[in-house]
C-alpha cells in the first residue's frame, strides 16, 4: 500500500510545462545549484545523447564539449525540482535512439545535421 501513496504522491509533481525533448536536441539546462546560503541558477548546454525512463523517473543524458576538448555528459531526471527550466535550441536529423557514437568524434565529425522546417 505504500507504493500506491508514494505513487500519488509523486504523479502530483510532475512537471507540466516542459518541451517536447527529443534525441539529437541542442538544450540548455538551467539547473539550480545551492553553495552554502546561497542559490544560483548554472546553465549546462549540449545535445541530448539518450532519454530513458517514462512518467516521473524519466531522465536525459545531455553531452557538450568543455574547455581543452574534453566531453562531459551529464544526467538529468526531467522532474526534478532542481531543474529551473529547458530551452529546446535546435533539433537534429537523427536515425538512432542512443548517439553513443558522438562520443568517438571530435570536431566537425561530431556535428549533427539541423532538421529544416518549412
Amino acid at each position: 500500500m505504500a507504493n500506491a501513496v508514494d505513487l500519488l504522491k509523486s504523479v502530483e509533481t510532475l512537471k507540466e510545462d516542459l518541451p517536447n525533448i527529443l534525441v539529437g536536441d541542442t538544450v540548455k539546462v538551467h539547473l539550480r545549484i545551492v553553495e552554502g546560503k546561497n542559490e544560483r541558477v548554472q546553465i549546462f548546454q549540449g545535445v541530448v545523447i539518450a532519454k530513458e525512463g517514462s512518467g516521473i523517473t524519466s531522465n536525459i543524458t545531455v553531452r557538450r564539449i568543455a574547455a581543452g576538448g574534453i566531453g562531459v555528459e551529464r544526467k538529468f531526471p526531467l522532474h526534478s525540482p532542481r531543474i529551473d527550466k529547458i530551452e529546446v535550441l535546435r533539433h537534429a536529423h537523427v536515425r538512432r535512439s542512443k548517439l553513443y557514437f558522438l562520443r568517438n568524434r571530435s570536431g566537425k565529425a561530431a556535428r549533427l545535421r539541423e532538421k529544416r522546417v518549412y
